[in-house]
């Protein structure tokens, strides 16, 4: 593995551990596709940080099962916001 993605790895394993940021949130900070900070966290960190890594994917299972009511909650409030504003319009 070359050193600037074990770098990358480390990088975004501590952004995770240390603010339990989603993927999408790191991949945002951070610049990188959410595809690639995915599989930074997943497959390349356990081959760099093993203790890390185990960590990390406590944090994004927590992140995977609290995903549905993120997603309930988003709805709810673009719903919200629509009937709002049709509100405003009349």
């Amino acid at each position: 593995m070359h050193e600037q993605i074990r770098k990358r790895c480390l990088e975004l394993g501590e952004l995770v551990h240390e603010t339990g940021l989603t993927v999408r949130a790191v991949a945002k900070k951070s610049g990188y596709s959410k595809s690639t900070v995915h599989k930074d966290l997943t497959e390349r960190l356990k081959l760099v940080n093993e203790a890390l890594a185990k960590e990390v994917s406590e944090i994004l299972a927590y992140h995977k099962s609290i995903r549905h009511i993120r997603g309930g909650e988003a709805t709810k409030q673009m719903w919200k916001q629509k009937e709002e504003k049709s509100e405003k319009t009349l």
